[in-house]
Parts: C-alpha cells; sequence; structure tokens
C-alpha cells in the first residue's frame, strides 16, 4: 500500500515541491564544500593541487582512485535533474491552473529573487557546462593540465580573460539570488515558516547567500588582480 502511493506522491504538487526542498538542500551543501574548497587556494600551489588530489583518493582502498569524484557527479547530476524538472513541472502546472490571462493585473509584489528564479536558473545550467569544459575536463582552460588545479585556476581567470570572471561573477549573483528563494521556500515547503520566524529566516537566507557569494568571487577576483598568480 505505501510503495503504491510512491509514484502517486512523486506526481502530486506537494511532492514536487518537496523533491525541491530536499534536492536544493543537497546542492547547497555540495556548493558550501566546493566553496571551502576553493579557498584552499589562498595556502598556495602545493597545497591547493594536494587537496585536489585528495579527492581523487577518497573512499580507498574499497574505492579505485577517482572513483568518488564519479559517484559524486553522477549523483549531483540526479540531485539537478530532479530540482530542475520538478521546478518546470510545478511552472506548467500553474499555467495550465490559470490558461486566459488577465487583462488587467495588479502588480504582484515580491522580492526580486523570486520573479528572477526562472532566468537565473538558465545561467546557472549554462555556467555548469562552461565550468565543467573550463576546470573539470581543460576543454576550455589555457592551461588544462590534469592535476594541475592550482595552474589551471590561475590561467582560468587571468586578466585576459576578463569576460570569463565577468561570467563567472553573473553566474554566482544570479545564484545567491537564487539560493536566498529558495532557502526561504523550502523552509515554507516544509511547513516551518511562521510569521514570528520570518524576520530572521529571510536575514538568515540573505547572509547564508551573501556569504556563497563572497566566497565563491574572490577567488576569480584575486586571480585576475593578481593577488593570486
Amino acid at each position: 500500500m505505501a510503495i503504491a502511493t510512491i509514484p502517486a506522491l512523486y506526481r502530486s504538487t506537494v511532492g514536487k515541491k518537496a523533491i525541491m526542498a530536499v534536492t536544493g538542500g543537497l546542492m547547497v551543501l555540495f556548493i558550501i564544500g566546493h566553496m571551502l574548497g576553493n579557498l584552499k587556494i589562498f595556502f598556495g600551489l602545493e597545497e591547493f593541487n594536494g587537496y585536489a588530489a585528495w579527492l581523487r583518493t577518497i573512499g580507498e582502498p574499497a574505492l579505485h582512485e577517482g572513483w568518488y569524484l564519479w559517484i559524486q557527479r553522477v549523483g549531483l547530476l540526479v540531485v539537478i535533474f530532479l530540482h530542475f524538472s520538478s521546478a518546470a513541472e510545478l511552472t506548467a502546472r500553474a499555467k495550465r491552473a490559470r490558461p486566459v490571462k488577465y487583462q488587467h493585473r495588479a502588480k504582484v509584489n515580491g522580492s526580486y529573487a523570486a520573479r528572477t528564479m526562472r532566468w537565473g536558473g538558465v545561467i546557472i545550467l549554462l555556467f555548469l557546462v562552461w565550468h565543467i569544459l573550463d576546470l573539470t575536463v581543460g576543454t576550455v582552460n589555457p592551461n588544462g593540465v590534469h592535476g594541475e588545479a592550482y595552474q589551471n585556476v590561475v590561467a582560468g581567470f587571468a586578466p585576459d580573460r576578463w569576460w570569463v570572471t565577468a561570467f563567472y561573477a553573473a553566474a554566482v549573483i544570479a545564484l545567491g539570488f537564487h539560493l536566498r528563494h529558495g532557502l526561504v521556500s523550502a523552509v515554507q515547503t516544509l511547513g516551518l515558516k511562521n510569521p514570528k520566524r520570518e524576520i530572521p529566516l529571510n536575514l538568515f537566507a540573505t547572509a547564508v547567500s551573501l556569504l556563497i557569494v563572497v566566497g565563491f568571487l574572490v577567488v576569480p577576483f584575486s586571480v585576475t588582480v593578481g593577488l593570486i598568480d
């Protein structure tokens, strides 16, 4: 009986919102971990490259070298697919629920993040493709040498590649808006939001998003202006 209700829950609006909340939380954890790893570049070439090499050895000897990273990547792709497919389905359902547009509709008050969630998600997805080609595969990176993570980052955000840094900044800022709105929505979806918690929740979501934006942008900007070389 319980097994039969799982597909129905997955297809329901409540189920889709719950999936978005849970997958969003998993992505936030990954983003924080990734940000902290990026900041190790300030400790120098040897430590950053050593950290990158260590990531490939996680799980040994139970896992072969590099298997953990591939498991993580596949898992992240599944999480991203579930998150964005659920968002697309919820958007489509909202449109079907009101097939005829109002001729005159009053302006709806809402945060800038809420109004830009869709295009922000598109920018983030496009950036992820570029980021993988640049710093994971190395196809579009001027250095692009396997095992030289520090050198690849320095080459990727070099001053003459300012447009890459600008694209990175736009994607990270979009991520910040996305995260802020997503954190508040997730709490609401899970039934934990109430009027007394609204202000602290908004402040917390803003602080976390701002911290992540600054944490990610400090590395490419430091490379671009020559603080990391």
